[in-house]
């Protein structure tokens, strides 16, 4: 039977996130975008996620928008301070439609709790990833300080919290079962890395479209090794991917290198625009009533999907209809 998106009484204890938080410090980092096939690989290996993915999703036809769109209200969960939990309200509902049954006869809901949090846990190791090996690394006490935050973040999206984990060590018990027992190998996570044919990313439009050609190859590969790099062993086992010694001396020396290089980007130019609404207005330079920082139009859905429940469209393409 398909669970129901609410098992439990949520806390009343709803508090966002701030700027004292690591999860800020963090989450919002450019460098996130680098772990983003990572972060689609995880998701869809979910049972229930990937058949969401494979059933409802239009991602890989246009996948530079959807990334990119995605990161206005998902990133404003965590730095929409007071209107924090409007717009957890609103992500949760672009999720609420999304149901079926899979290919093998298992019911699936976007908004089952266990569903739901996998997609949340893997936003949170994305965070501990790229500050323990794209940043000055995290000692053990930070970790548990991210996880206590993760469950603050939680808490904003009004779902149960039977499925998260007590502690950071419970945490890490919950991530590798998932890992070895429960994520699956299937077309939605395979596609993710199956980049040979991307389209030139928007912040390469200056680029000709024969020299993107003939970069996107060598850069397909580099990018999937990169990624099979950061996933759990059992993961990288079940998508037949070897790992060697070699590799993970690469990528720790590739991790260094991206860190101290950050460290010369200004602070401001480090971080997402809905991230850097959220620090400008704590700062006091942003009115704590101004308008949400939105996804720009290059990035909106398809004319045909814009009138979907299932999509976050920005106001100005709203506004034009």
């Amino acid at each position: 039977m398909e669970q129901q998106p609410h098992a439990r009484p949520v806390p009343a204890d709803r508090t966002p996130l701030g700027p004292d938080s690591l999860t800020w410090k963090y989450f919002g980092d450019w460098r996130g975008v680098l772990l983003a096939p990572w972060a689609g690989v995880m998701q869809n290996m979910h049972p229930g996620l990937g058949a969401g993915v494979a059933e409802h999703s239009r991602f890989f036809e246009e996948r530079w928008q959807r990334l990119f769109r995605s990161l206005y209200p998902i990133g404003g969960v965590v730095y929409d301070g007071p209107r924090a939990v409007e717009t957890a309200r609103q992500v949760r509902g672009y999720h609420d439609t999304i149901r079926g049954v899979d290919e093998r006869g298992r019911p699936y809901h976007a908004l089952d709790p266990d569903t739901f949090y996998w997609a949340h846990s893997t936003f949170f190791m994305l965070t501990v990833l790229v500050a323990d090996r794209f940043g000055p690394g995290l000692s053990e006490d930070e970790k548990r300080q991210l996880f206590d935050e993760h469950v603050c973040w939680w808490r904003l999206y009004g779902m149960s919290m039977r499925p998260v984990p007590e502690s950071w060590s419970e945490f890490q018990a919950y991530w590798d079962r998932m890992a070895r027992d429960v994520l699956e190998d299937n077309r939605p996570a395979r596609d993710v890395l199956d980049i040979r044919f991307i389209a030139r990313p928007p912040a390469f439009s200056w680029m000709p479209h024969f020299v993107w050609r003939a970069l996107r190859g060598p850069q397909a590969r580099f990018t999937v090794w990169f990624t099979v790099g950061l996933f759990p062993a059992p993961v990288r086992e079940r998508l037949g991917h070897r790992w060697t010694v070699r590799d993970e001396r690469r990528l720790r020396r590739i991790g260094r290198f991206v860190h101290h290089v950050w460290r010369l980007v200004p602070f401001r130019y480090r971080y997402h625009p809905r991230a850097r609404a959220g620090w400008a207005r704590e700062a006091g330079l942003r009115a704590a009533g101004a308008p949400h920082v939105e996804s720009p139009v290059r990035n909106s859905p398809p004319p045909e999907e814009r009138g979907s429940p299932k999509h976050y469209v920005p106001p100005a393409v709203h506004d034009a209809r």
